[in-house]
């Protein structure tokens, strides 16, 4: 298997968005941990990529992107005995809506006896979200498996808390969360999904809570008000940026690729969450979650 310094653990679907006034649906990828291997790559980190996927086309298609933007891939499990999960985005009146095809996809069938040990031990970051601990139990016990491994070979992990209430109750949701962000060396929650895990809606006293929970370091998004990164020794605001934003669908998740992927160069925390934020706002300058997340020369020039 292929040596890398960032694992993403997740459960990437196939997008069917809706073309605006038509009945046609324009096939795409989405995951929100996908999303930011993908990210992490095109910023210059060596990424890989562990899930469960169909034997079908959209899985297929899958590791076609992947091998596309430099994602390794070589630990990804493909079976006959599910699908790849899928799902639809439709556009009324009332906005975006969506449908999900995703009840026992191969990823949500993972368990923690297909933690893939050794690709683990070769990284320096293993990642993973709250979707992987909702989508059921099986995968939710593998995110702890590999989170346990991961700090037992001396890297580092990261998780972004990604809060789908359709997906489990708010209570379960907040204690199994709050269990595994207190093992988070980053953690990266959003100011909106903060407020309903934690009751709080100051960015300090989130950043507080999470830090007295056992996180080392915690990454608050603020959407258009750019973030704010703290450790228990320091904290540093970076502003939004003005950018002409149409879509903010992968946003969140070009913001935590950037940021690992720096971190991985040397960055320090600030450095690292001030060219997150910038790949962030220049991801919501385009439509769909993976094809706007730009490039390394992008994001420097919007810093200069």
């Amino acid at each position: 298997m292929t040596s890398v310094d960032l694992v993403a653990i997740g459960e990437p679907l196939v997008e069917f968005n809706q073309a605006k006034g038509t009945d046609s649906y324009l096939r795409g990828h989405g995951g929100d941990t996908s999303n930011a291997a993908i990210a992490a790559a095109r910023q210059g980190a060596r990424v890989g990529y562990f899930t469960a996927l169909g034997a079908d086309p959209f899985g297929e298609s899958f590791m076609q992107l992947w091998a596309r933007e430099g994602v390794d891939a070589s630990a990804v499990i493909r079976t006959d005995q599910a699908p790849t999960a899928i799902y639809f985005v439709t556009h009324t009146e009332r906005g975006h809506e969506f449908t999900y095809f995703r009840a026992g996809s191969a990823a949500s069938r993972l368990g923690p006896a297909d933690v893939p040990a050794a690709y683990l031990s070769r990284a320096k970051i293993v990642h993973a979200s709250g979707i992987s601990l909702a989508i059921s139990a099986s995968a939710c016990d593998l995110v702890f498996a590999a989170f346990a491994h991961a700090r037992a070979s001396g890297a580092k992990v990261s998780f972004d808390t990604n809060l789908r209430l359709k997906l489990w109750p708010l209570d379960r949701a907040r204690a199994v969360m709050h269990a595994i962000a207190a093992q988070a060396d980053y953690l990266f929650p959003s100011i909106d999904e903060a407020a309903q895990l934690t009751g709080l809606d100051d960015a300090d006293a989130v950043v507080d809570f999470y830090l007295r929970l056992g996180a080392k370091a915690v990454a608050l998004k603020l959407g258009p008000a750019g973030a704010l990164v703290a450790t228990a020794d320091a904290r540093h605001r970076v502003a939004g940026l003005k950018v002409d934003a149409v879509d903010a669908t992968g946003a969140g998740d070009t913001f935590v690729g950037s940021f690992l992927a720096r971190v991985l160069a040397g960055d320090g925390l600030a450095d690292a969450a001030r060219y997150a934020n910038a790949a962030a706002a220049l991801s919501t300058t385009g439509y769909g979650a993976v094809a706007p997340i730009p490039r390394v020369d992008q994001v420097r020039a919007v810093l200069r």
